[in-house]
């Protein structure tokens, strides 16, 4: 059954997305679905109404039936309702007043516990103690946090994901109790959304899909089209560390990125993943 509205909707999310108006087919099915992810939008404010605990548990049963490698089912989802505990968290990071205002707050974690524990348990040996139990461990918790995402967008839910608490990850596996080999991957803030939220601009699709070989040949053009796109629609509000890098005439995305990764972040992250009992060789 044909969907033109769907599709006109999909066409222009996309095009707002990634300034290039993409052919949809509305004979399409599955187009309020694609047209949703197309969508997706940054949530920091939301209204006085809870989530209900029972939807929030179909919501984590829809993420945990994402895809996991080897059916391994390493990605952990933390409730975390105790107050004290987020404000213990959300106290480190006080630029986002969100984390406390959020009806629900969730932290995702990739778990390579279980794994080591199953072996053992069932008198095998466990040889794959290296950067790939880690890697897999990681690479499921993010599927299934993104998965959380579509699922509680898909009712009407608004999300906005806090990976800088991997800043302060011992604190968080203090708070949360985590085990050896668990590591918190990215908090999630949950709730119904006050407003519509912020729809961001992305790189051009060609500078992230390669056919055959990987090419990067026209980066810099590529970025400074997408500097100037993105001006237009979603401008920053302000330059970041001006007293280190001055103020420019024109400030874009590649700018303010470039100032983000020239101050050190996370280098004790690392340390903590191995502490939690990671082998990263």
């Amino acid at each position: 059954m044909s969907d033109p509205k769907a599709a006109a909707t999909l066409a222009q999310a996309l095009e707002a997305r990634f300034g290039e108006r993409l052919a949809v087919d509305p004979a399409l099915t599955g187009l309020e679905s694609l047209a949703r992810l197309a969508d997706h939008r940054v949530h920091r404010r939301w209204t006085d109404k809870p989530v209900d605990p029972a939807v929030l548990r179909l919501l984590c049963a829809c993420a945990l039936s994402s895809p996991t490698k080897s059916d391994l089912q390493q990605g952990d989802i933390v409730v975390v309702r105790d107050m004290a505990k987020r404000r213990a968290i959300s106290s480190l990071i006080p630029d986002m007043p969100w984390m406390d205002q959020a009806p629900v707050f969730l932290v995702f974690c990739g778990n390579g516990s279980r794994l080591p524990r199953i072996a053992a348990l069932r008198g095998k040996p466990f040889p794959n103690d290296h950067l790939d139990a880690f890697f897999n461990a990681v690479v499921d918790g993010t599927i299934v946090m993104t998965a959380f995402i579509a699922a509680a967008e898909a009712i009407g839910l608004g999300c906005v994901p806090i990976s800088v608490i991997r800043d302060h990850a011992r604190v968080v596996a203090e708070q949360l109790a985590l085990p050896p080999r668990v590591v918190p991957i990215a908090g999630l803030c949950v709730g119904w959304p006050d407003g519509p939220g912020r729809l961001s601009p992305r790189l051009a699709i060609d500078v992230r899909v390669h056919v055959d070989r990987y090419d990067e040949s026209a980066l810099e053009v590529r970025l400074d089209e997408y500097d100037r796109r993105r001006h237009e629609t979603a401008p920053f509000a302000r330059q970041r560390k001006p007293e280190r890098w001055g103020e420019v005439p024109f400030y874009g995305w590649s700018e303010d990125k470039a100032r983000q990764y020239a101050e050190p972040q996370r280098v004790d992250f690392g340390a903590f993943v191995r502490a939690q009992g990671f082998k990263l060789d």
